[in-house]
């Protein structure tokens, strides 16, 4: 008998980043720093003014990607990150930008 080797455990979940996070290049960086950690998603402004991503991966590299979000790049002004657990998205999906809602 084979033994298959064990999946990794895999966390989803919505994140909400509020502050000065759109016209600073958010959404790329936030493309760029996810895939550069293994985590997969998208990512889009919100017609509030904040930003919405799924990110799906590893827990650490979720974590990781969260722990990012509270300083985004040199030009954001993150005040809030806050996320919440979310249904899976479809097995390797990459990393996209979406359009606003």
């Amino acid at each position: 008998m084979t033994e298959t080797p064990e999946t990794p455990d895999i966390t989803t979940v919505r994140a909400r980043i509020t502050g000065r996070v759109q016209g600073v290049w958010f959404r790329g960086w936030t493309e760029e720093t996810a895939r550069s950690l293994g985590v997969d998603g998208w990512v889009r402004n919100r017609a509030d003014g904040s930003v919405e991503a799924v990110f799906q991966g590893p827990p650490d590299a979720v974590g990781r990607m969260l722990s990012a979000c509270h300083e985004g790049p040199p030009a954001a002004k993150v005040t809030q990150v806050s996320h919440e657990p979310a249904p899976p998205l479809d097995a390797g999906g990459g990393f996209i930008q979406c359009a606003t809602v």
